[in-house]
């Protein structure tokens, strides 16, 4: 009997380092560990949205309408924090959104709710230039507006001559450098931007108004509610094989 204690010790001694050296991690558990190295408790994506506004629309009250619906949604997605821009121009608006999928589809459907809703909502012909999917970081510290006051260009021959995949790109690398801009000048807890030190210094920086209302105008680009359907539509379509009888079969 000691004997046999002995060797069931002896082998229980030899079975457990050979469980443990058994990987029990698979690829969505070395993601999981990747995001919380990271500090991470969402994906970030980025959304870049333009839109003409009515001429007679107060400004600042466009701010406040946007600072508003931001603070309602987040009640129901706490913790996910939203940065961004918004360049409100005379009739057009530039917004680039940073924050969880979840939070970005909220601000699609609210404007979706509104349009629907109301006769003459004051944004119109919305259309959503890009979404950016699990960008590394951010590109803004916080939530900024800026109203721009810059002389009209009229940019007629350029949109004509240029297509809009050239138009696109001078778009984001202009957006993008002034962001880097605003990354390095900005104190934390400032909203508002020095618009006329800004706008003096920097003009190059904003993208144009005339080519923000021909993106808006651009059959090309999708309009918010066109992506909601899309994204809401099932992924799980009907083959015409399913539907023919007798079932084929499949080897």
């Amino acid at each position: 009997m000691a004997q046999n204690e002995k060797k069931s010790k002896r082998l229980g001694q030899l079975d457990t380092p050979l469980l443990t050296q058994v990987p029990r991690d698979n690829y969505l558990h070395l993601l999981e560990k990747k995001q919380t190295l990271q500090l991470k408790k969402f994906l970030i994506h980025r959304m870049f949205l333009v839109a003409n506004i009515q001429a007679d629309m107060e400004k600042n009250k466009i701010a406040e309408y946007y600072d508003q619906a931001f603070q309602s949604i987040l009640k129901y997605h706490p913790g996910e924090a939203l940065t961004g821009l918004l360049l409100i121009y005379s009739t057009s608006m530039l917004h680039i959104l940073e924050s969880s999928h979840e939070t970005l589809q909220q601000v699609l459907l609210d404007y979706v709710r509104h349009e629907r809703n109301e006769t003459e909502f004051w944004i119109q012909k919305m259309k959503i230039v890009v979404i950016s999917h699990n960008i590394p970081t951010r590109l803004f510290t916080q939530w900024h507006f800026s109203v721009v006051r810059m002389p009209i260009m009229y940019l007629d021959d350029m949109t004509q001559s240029q297509s809009l995949e050239e138009i696109i790109t001078d778009f984001f690398t202009r957006t993008h450098q002034l962001a880097l801009r605003l990354y390095r000048t900005l104190k934390v807890g400032t909203q508002g931007l020095d618009n006329d030190n800004l706008q003096n210094t920097s003009p190059d920086l904003f993208p144009p108004e005339q080519i923000i209302k021909y993106l808006c105008n651009s059959e090309e680009l999708t309009d918010p509610a066109t992506f909601l359907s899309m994204y809401n539509k099932p992924l799980d379509t009907t083959l015409d094989s399913e539907v023919v009888w007798p079932v084929p079969s499949r080897f």
